[in-house]
């Protein structure tokens, strides 16, 4: 399933925000089948919530509530950076950095966002 081409090609964000959930999807199937369920589950909630709360922002009711869905993603992107260090330092986990560098991409763009509309109240 893929977001449809105007949104890919308009909002880059809620395409990065769709992308990084369909890999953060895999590499949690890869985590169950290593029998790492509790982190497993833990960055699958929050992985895929980023995505989910840029996705809802984008039919917010006001200003402030498009502000608050946006901070909601930027707590759910600080989550999942924590989930993925650990699965990153520990030995016996499959190799995340390429989820490291999409989500520094996603945080770089989400707090620009974030400060655009903070300067503009």
């Amino acid at each position: 399933m893929k977001l449809s081409n105007e949104v890919e090609s308009s909002n880059i964000i809620l395409k990065k925000c769709f992308e990084f959930s369909l890999a953060i999807i895999q590499y949690t199937e890869d985590l169950e089948a290593l029998k790492k369920f509790v982190i497993a589950n833990q960055l699958l909630k929050s992985g895929t919530s980023i995505g989910a709360n840029v996705y809802e922002a984008q039919d917010a009711e006001s200003k402030a509530d498009f502000l608050h869905k946006i901070k909601l993603a930027a707590k759910e992107l600080n989550e999942t950076e924590y989930w993925l260090h650990l699965c990153q330092m520990s030995k016996s986990y499959p190799d995340c950095e390429y989820l490291i560098v999409e989500l520094k991409e996603m945080s770089k763009i989400i707090n620009k966002i974030l400060i655009t509309l903070k300067s503009s109240k």
